[in-house]
């Protein structure tokens, strides 16, 4: 009869070590790259477990998706660093360089034209040349370079650059993608960005350094999604100022966890795990627990998921999580739709929204419910951080990170994220819609801080929204007032709420009426009524 294997060796057996990257990259990634990973591959054990190394997605290329690819005029660029920010994909990157460190590059480079090409894509900018120049210590060249293999020609980055006409889209022809990727490798090569030109007050400013870009691209994400702009950027705020070993992610089940994690392409440089869609919060507890047990109290531990995770399913887990006092923090990716499961509606749908399961037509003009008020309900919750914002209003979201970040507690920021295929808009739209939803009062800005005194007027923010104590907003031009019918006109999923000569239907006018209620219950919650 065999003897029974130890307990210690069937534990051994079943035990995950630290991935060896480089031999995942090269048995692994190189057999999804080259089309025979379903033939090649051993079932082993980290397979079997779909283990994946950080940083992965920086070795997957959509070079092949889109037909176009942004253009750089460098003479246009002011530096503001809203492309690099905006971009879903980490495809679009800047840099400053001194001029002798950019020059001394440059010498190495035996082809003349190339060097004049690469020398082309560095300007001078107020921002870093003139200003630091006048401090006395020195301008700076700046230049953005485009990753080939990461942008998925979305154009969002043309559309944030708005009227500086610093990038436009070109098609790709013979020859595009190897002068792209040629121009890259040079921006790697270049030592990273002087801290003497980052400017803290300009938050944008983070991206140019390399302990800020936790997120390398390579997700399986939509063109121009808007959950991935808000990623990047929040763990960029996060690495900026806690660095990148301090920062750990409990993500709930959702479209955020599918083109982040689809085998074997991982866009984090962060440690993270996929929860259940109902449990991230408590899941996180459980980290955050083991985390203060060992000492590791100044680990940012972000808990991320979608409207349906945090809103409908998931809620009560989150409740308890802001009940407990627990030093966890909350992004919501509030697509106001089920976006990982066809579209579904869910609580934060909009009322007249079309969706699966709340579809229009004789019977029913699409969704009868009420869109729930999460940072309304979060801010009942004692001794809570509450902020709801949009990666399109920068400083503001950068704001609400940091200020959760420090705040000793739970903390949650719920963000407008635009879903191209479900809100019917064009890939290049997350920006403008998400900035359309706050001027329309769709989605208002707020922050809600208890370390601000002890009546909620006193903690309440408003400040970010456009003509605060009224209460719509009217164009500044035309003076046509922004409001939810406006709004829902731009979107796919309200067209059928307005009839051929573009009326629209009760159920928008009553949507209409609903956002204009919440917005006069924080103006008067804030104190501004």
């Amino acid at each position: 009869m065999t003897e029974p294997m130890p307990l210690s060796a069937k534990l051994e057996d079943f035990r995950v070590n630290v991935v060896d990257t480089d031999d995942f990259n090269r048995r692994v990634i190189d057999a999804y790259n080259n089309g025979v990973a379903e033939k090649g591959l051993d079932a082993d054990l980290q397979s079997a477990r779909s283990v994946i190394p950080a940083a992965t997605g920086a070795l997957r290329d959509f070079s092949y998706i889109a037909p176009e690819i942004p253009e750089f005029i460098t003479q246009n660029c002011v530096g503001c660093m809203e492309c690099v920010t905006q971009c879903p994909d980490t495809a679009i990157l800047g840099k400053v360089a001194e001029p002798a460190t950019l020059e001394a590059e440059l010498a190495k480079m035996e082809d003349a034209t190339m060097r004049e090409e690469m020398r082309a894509q560095w300007g001078q900018t107020n921002k870093y040349f003139q200003v630091p120049e006048k401090r006395g210590v020195g301008g700076g060249l700046f230049g953005i370079f485009i990753d080939p293999t990461k942008c998925k020609g979305c154009a969002e980055c043309v559309d944030a650059c708005g009227d500086h006409d610093a990038l436009k889209m070109i098609r790709k022809q013979n020859g595009t993608l190897n002068w792209y990727q040629k121009t890259f490798n040079f921006y790697q090569r270049m030592p990273e960005t002087p801290r003497k030109y980052i400017n803290e007050k300009a938050l944008a400013d983070m991206m140019l350094r390399d302990d800020a870009l936790l997120y390398v691209g390579g997700a399986g994400s939509c063109m121009g999604c808007g959950e991935a702009t808000v990623l990047r950027m929040m763990l960029a705020a996060t690495g900026f100022v806690y660095g990148p070993e301090n920062v750990g992610i409990v993500a709930a089940t959702g479209c955020n966890t599918v083109y982040t994690s689809t085998y074997p392409y991982n866009p984090y440089r962060v440690p993270w795990t996929n929860s259940l869609f109902e449990n991230a919060p408590a899941d996180a507890m459980g980290v955050r627990a083991r985390w203060d047990q060992i000492g590791w109290n100044k680990k940012r531990l972000w808990v991320i998921g979608g409207d349906g995770a945090m809103l409908d399913i998931g809620f009560q887990s989150l409740s308890r999580m802001l009940a407990s006092g627990a030093d966890i923090k909350v992004l919501v990716l509030d697509t106001q739709v089920y976006s990982n499961t066809g579209g579904q509606a869910s609580t934060s749908s909009f009322f007249g929204q079309e969706a699966k399961m709340a579809a229009h037509g004789k019977a029913q003009a699409g969704k009868k419910e009420h869109r729930k008020e999460l940072a309304n309900i979060c801010l009942m919750h004692k001794n809570v951080y509450v902020a709801q914002t949009t990666a399109a209003h920068m400083n503001h979201f950068y704001k609400a990170i940091m200020e959760a970040n420090e705040f000793e507690g739970p903390a949650i920021v719920n963000t407008f994220t635009t879903c191209q295929p479900e809100h019917g808009v064009g890939d290049n739209m997350a920006e403008h819609q998400a900035k359309l939803a706050v001027n329309s009062r769709t989605f208002p800005l707020m922050i809600y801080d208890p370390r601000k005194g002890s009546r909620i007027k006193e903690r309440l923010s408003l400040v970010g929204n456009p003509n605060v104590k009224d209460d719509w907003y009217k164009h500044p031009k035309t003076g046509e007032q922004i409001d939810f019918v406006y709004f829902a006109r731009t979107e796919g999923r309200f067209a059928k709420q307005f009839d051929k000569d573009g009326n629209p239907s009760a159920a928008v006018l009553e949507a209409n009426q609903d956002r204009l209620e919440n917005w006069q219950l924080l103006q008067e919650l804030a104190g501004l009524r």
